[in-house]
């Protein structure tokens, strides 16, 4: 990395724009904001620097050792969960610069065109559609995969996997046996259906908001990054934001001052930070011995997140990549990728996927899929021989919500997390469904002659019941934690959606993924980048880039997967 000025005057100086987490919307917001030579630009992370020599985060295969371990994960926890019997579960967050771009699986998603509608029919987000947010998604993309919905020449390199291990397309063909359809590119014009996915990965290593963004933008002389500073709370005189107050390393305490204050420290710690800095519901903040600037009750509320399961089998040939997965094969693995750019150690190893609905009552799919040509060993009944395989399932319209509550006034006290997953009869129905849609792939005849047995759930969880109960044990956070400082023009938004300011305060914004009003049905990175694409055109007073108002593919909600005529309408006919 570029090696930054030491610390020193410039941080008690004043600063057009202090970035408040360098995460993947901070990167993003760094570089687009430092652009203008006339702008001063400070990111003050609290984690440590993006080293160029930590291979496990540089080797896509290296996500299986990093999360969990306090040098890379900020490892945060909920409350124990009242409708998962009491667990606390892990919630991994990246803890360097990149944040979770850093950590996560590398799998690039934008969602389906009808979240984005669906933003927008709140009253005052007409911007928010999939017309507004498709140029953004193409600005901000180097896309493999030639389209009108895909971009070329930007910051973000999205390479396409290419299915070849004899597991991958037995899945693939098993999804269309079982009457869901194949799909060119789940980012591209038709999101539902199964096919080769796409990952942030360039030139064999991962391409995270670090390396597309902020180091380009490191030498820049009117860009300054500083790592290993926590801040404690934003610094308002009355309701205007003048700067924030952080602790060093040697925990000294100092202010810098600035004139527009941009949170994009996630959706955990952006609420959380609001709170404690006296932004949000007044009698919560009371109670906790925080003063009140400003009552908004909506800061840490509707928070959300997906669950995965894991359906495994046992393998009867000798074609997985279980192999890969001994460690005593790590040192040749870790080589190959090192000097030859190749090898088990250069992908992420989930090639193909999908999508698919839970049952034809919905306008959209709900249920994502990961196929991976290995099984883990994340259950007591997970496969024991050297062969298995496994597809990755989450629900991804949950309606339950949850809240983030500051628990005392100072800042090293972490929050309350509570996000009350699986906690109405919506989420059981899903998952119920989604089980048995899962199931009915991996049963095709395409798999079968590699099937060893189904180990997890197994054979004896069959019942709406047992399967429910096996969800409840089992489901583990998907890390795509959103919502809780939800964009809006209610009574209950906290952000606005046409300048990203905290509504009623001046000099404060947030940009990042909690000011999502619904989880997108994917992975959430693709998301987060878009909203700090967009907000950065607001940010410098720019023109909006141009709608693109292109037909995409909407199913009517009665038609199966497998039956000729389906729709190809434009967002102006589904909204």
């Amino acid at each position: 990395m570029h090696q930054l000025p030491p610390m020193g005057d410039v941080m008690n100086g004043f600063f057009d724009h202090v970035i408040v987490g360098g995460g993947s919307a901070g990167s993003a917001l760094a570089n687009r904001l430092s652009a203008d030579p006339a702008r001063t630009v400070l990111v003050l992370e609290s984690g440590r620097p993006d080293y160029s020599w930590d291979v496990l985060v540089r080797m896509p295969a290296g996500i299986a050792f990093t999360r969990g371990r306090s040098f890379y994960d900020w490892r945060y926890r909920s409350e124990p969960e009242p409708h998962l019997r009491g667990r606390r579960m892990n919630l991994p967050a990246g803890r360097m610069l990149g944040g979770t771009s850093n950590l996560y699986g590398m799998l690039y998603q934008r969602g389906n065109p009808m979240d984005y509608d669906g933003w927008a029919a709140a009253p005052g987000m007409q911007d928010w559609d999939y017309a507004h947010v498709l140029p953004y998604f193409k600005r901000m993309e180097d896309a493999e995969t030639r389209s009108p919905f895909r971009g070329r020449g930007g910051p973000l390199t999205v390479q396409r996997s290419r299915p070849s291990n004899p597991l991958e397309q037995a899945f693939l063909l098993a999804a269309q046996q079982a009457g869901h359809h194949a799909t060119d590119d789940v980012n591209g014009f038709r999101q539902e259906g199964f096919g080769p996915l796409d990952h942030n990965i360039r030139r064999s290593r991962r391409w995270s908001a670090t390396r597309a963004y902020l180091r380009p933008a490191l030498r820049r002389p009117n860009l300054t990054v500083r790592t290993g500073v926590t801040v404690s709370r934003v610094v308002f005189e009355g309701h205007r934001a003048v700067g924030v107050e952080y602790v060093d390393r040697r925990g000294r305490v100092q202010q810098v001052r600035s004139r527009d204050t941009i949170l994009c420290a996630g959706a955990i710690k952006s609420p959380h930070l609001l709170q404690l800095s006296g932004v949000g519901d007044a009698d919560h903040l009371e109670s906790v011995g925080v003063p009140v600037v400003h009552h908004l009750p909506g800061v840490g509320a509707n928070l959300q997140d997906h669950l995965a399961v894991q359906i495994q089998h046992s393998c009867t040939k000798p074609v997985s990549l279980q192999p890969t997965a001994n460690l005593k094969n790590a040192p040749w693995i870790g080589a190959q990728w090192l000097f030859l750019r190749s090898g088990p150690g250069a992908t992420n190893h989930w090639d193909a996927g999908g999508f698919a609905r839970s049952n034809d009552g919905l306008a959209f799919p709900n249920l994502m899929y990961q196929f991976l040509a290995l099984a883990s060993k994340s259950y007591p009944t997970s496969p024991t021989g050297p062969h298995g395989y496994q597809v990755h399932v989450g629900v991804m319209n949950s309606d339950s919500r949850g809240t983030i509550r500051a628990t005392a006034r100072n800042w090293r006290t972490p929050p309350a997390i509570q996000f009350n997953y699986l906690s109405t009869e919506q989420d059981r129905r899903d998952w119920i469904d989604a089980i048995r849609v899962t199931r009915e792939i991996m049963k095709q005849p395409a798999l079968a002659r590699y099937d060893g047995g189904e180990a997890a759930p197994g054979a004896g969880v069959q019942t709406d019941d047992q399967i429910w109960d096996w969800v409840v044990t089992n489901a583990k956070s998907a890390m795509h934690y959103s919502g809780s400082c939800r964009m809006g023009t209610d009574d209950k938004a906290v952000v606005d959606p046409h300048s990203m300011r905290v509504h009623g305060l001046d000099g404060l914004r947030v940009v990042d993924a909690s000011v999502m009003p619904q989880v997108t049905n994917a992975n959430t990175y693709a998301p987060v980048m878009v909203i700090a694409e967009k907000a950065a055109d607001m940010i410098l007073e720019r023109p909006a880039l141009e709608p693109e108002r292109v037909a995409y593919f909407q199913r009517r909600p009665a038609e199966r997967a497998n039956v000729p005529g389906a729709e190809e309408i434009g967002p102006e006919k589904s909204a």
